[in-house]
């Protein structure tokens, strides 16, 4: 491969590139406007109040409060925190922005995230509250007796949380822009208007979350999901329609103005290959089902039969999303098209235009501003809501699975509580700290975190759940392993450094498409190590059966719990 070409890695962080890097102004999106608008202010001003509000109405209490919401969700309530917490902001905004500048290769994302609640729902959700516990780390800590596979799994939590909250933050800064302009005079010019949006919108998530845990975070979900699809598609359905390019229907009818558009919007794997096409679906099937935030929802929930409705209620709000967005990327390409500039070629519509393209696209349509601002809150609504998922999943990590089982095992629930809301504020702070001028590296990882949960994660809770027989040196040689070949291709691309530049390696092993490698290694190393090294305990083995039984559980028992019953003792899992 020829170094005047792009290598694919790099049109795949471009393309994927949804948060923008800069945070220098004049790079803001072109065409959108930055400015005070006042009733748009009073919506945000207003939801971002009533967020607060219904964080203090439901304040944790006790650690079932602040992890799993009580266990007292029914199942479409957690299907729409389901919805909004998945929905970020590069969602909300970044889907249709992926679609318009990469074309047929960002229909991956749209495929992949979708298909990845699927197996969620066959395979997963059920098992998963049956076995009962308060987080992913701590499924991977029990089930496999160790905690050093419980600390490893924390880690990658955190790792997770925190790089994909950087984007969520950037997301609320950019567009907080559109609706109350810049605010960068408050702070003396020492900030500029993007980071003085984006520190104000934090510290608010930030403070509400720590007050409110799971169960606040969980009813504000819901809101928020209201708002947020309310938002996207009355603003999709009043585009097209104001536009000209589509009436009642904009998810179908949108197929009647492709031949007019670009040839890269449509013409299949012009932009990218289509063995990265499958590599990057492949990654982002698998790494929804590994991330942690993702996976907690359906311990909040009372049984399994909740569980799974949560997860095809969950599955219908995200797809009311996902089967717009295409209309969106049409309808805004087009417009971007006839008042702006020409969206491909050099110069091209500019990455941080197409952050914003669903803001942008009814801007340039010339629907009010209080309803283009609507749109625009539909955007920090998302962020908050998945900023509020990550980091309750960061922070028990941390507090529970760390804290709690590691380093204090006698720690109240006072004590767990506290320590959870001081690392929601702790995570807070490096999040707005990272994203004032986020990197190259660490903005790219927002894109990474789904091979890192595919090739990590997913394996240890699929395997753990469906084979009693992996034990835990299967377990720790997969995750070790996994996070080896998650760290090749990155370093390999130079987001870890200067870069190797193993063009082989570029090809076959994209960072963003590395699960489609990794993931099957990490399967076979699990599986063989745990073969020739001794079978679990008998309990542990109980434990999964559990998960399996058609007996009805109680929603206040664990797997572990009901095995203990049966067994007449109550001896916990083995440690390390």
């Amino acid at each position: 491969m020829s170094g005047n070409v792009p290598l694919l890695a790099d049109f795949a962080v471009g393309a994927l590139q949804t948060i923008p890097l800069q945070s220098d102004e004049a790079l803001l999106p072109e065409g959108l406007d930055i400015s005070f608008k006042l009733v748009p202010s009073i919506i945000v001003i207003g939801m971002m109040l009533l967020f607060i509000v219904a964080g203090f109405m439901f304040k944790a209490a006790n650690t079932d409060d602040m992890w799993v919401a009580g266990r007292s969700i029914g199942n479409i309530e957690n299907g729409m925190a389901i919805g909004a917490n998945w929905m970020s902001a590069a969602t909300y905004l970044g889907v249709a922005a992926t679609v318009a500048v990469s074309g047929v290769y960002g229909l991956a994302f749209v495929v992949g995230w979708t298909t990845g609640y699927f197996v969620l729902l066959i395979f997963m959700a059920a098992q998963m509250r049956r076995f009962g516990k308060y987080t992913a780390p701590d499924f991977v800590g029990d089930r496999f007796n160790s905690d050093t596979a419980r600390a490893l799994a924390a880690i990658t939590t955190f790792l997770i949380g925190f790089v994909y909250a950087l984007g969520q933050a950037r997301g609320m800064g950019l567009v907080g822009m559109y609706i109350l302009g810049d605010w960068s005079a408050i702070t003396g010019g020492v900030l500029t208007g993007y980071q003085t949006m984006m520190v104000i919108f934090m510290v608010i998530t930030v403070a509400y979350l720590s007050l409110s845990g799971m169960l606040g975070a969980t009813k504000n979900m819901v809101l928020q999901y209201v708002i947020l699809i309310s938002a996207f598609l009355l603003g999709l359905l009043v585009t097209g329609w104001t536009a000209g390019f589509s009436t009642l229907l904009p998810q179908l009818e949108y197929g009647m103005m492709i031949d007019s558009l670009a040839s890269e919007f449509s013409e299949p794997f012009s932009e990218g290959s289509y063995y990265l096409w499958v590599a990057t679906c492949f990654s982002l099937v698998f790494g929804t089902c590994g991330l942690p935030h993702v996976l907690v929802r359906f311990y909040t929930v009372e049984n399994e039969r909740v569980a799974r409705w949560s997860c095809t209620w969950g599955l219908f709000f995200i797809a009311l999303l996902y089967l717009s967005a295409p209309a969106f990327a049409a309808f805004g390409t087009a417009l971007y098209g006839d008042q702006i500039g020409a969206v491909y070629g050099d110069p091209g519509m500019t990455g941080a235009a197409g952050d914003v393209l669903v803001v942008l696209a009814t801007q340039l349509a010339g629907l009010p501003e209080w309803f283009v601002g609507f749109v625009a809150a539909g955007g920090i609504a998302a962020a908050v809501a998945t900023t509020a998922g990550l980091f309750i999943a960061a922070s028990s990590a941390i507090s529970h699975d760390i804290y709690a089982n590691i380093i204090n095992e006698d720690a109240t629930q006072r004590q767990q509580v506290l320590v959870g809301r001081l690392s929601i504020i702790l995570i807070g702070a490096l999040t707005i700290i990272f994203a004032l001028d986020p990197s190259a590296a660490i903005a790219a990882l927002v894109s990474f975190a789904f091979s890192l949960a595919a090739i990590v994660l997913f394996p240890m809770f699929f395997l753990g759940l469906w084979w009693e027989n992996t034990n835990r040196p299967g377990a720790l040689a997969g995750m070790i392993s996994g996070l080896i070949i998650w760290l090749i291709p990155m370093f390999n691309e130079g987001h870890f450094g200067p870069g190797w530049g193993i063009d082989v390696l570029t090809t076959w092993m994209p960072a963003i498409g590395s699960a489609l490698i990794g993931t099957p290694i990490v399967f076979a190393i699990t599986i063989v190590v745990s073969l020739v090294t001794t079978e679990p305990p008998l309990e542990t083995k109980q434990m999964v059966r559990q998960c399996h039984s058609p007996d009805p559980m109680p929603s206040d028992k664990t797997a572990a719990d009901i095995v203990a019953e049966k067994n007449g003792n109550a001896n916990a899992p083995a440690d390390d």
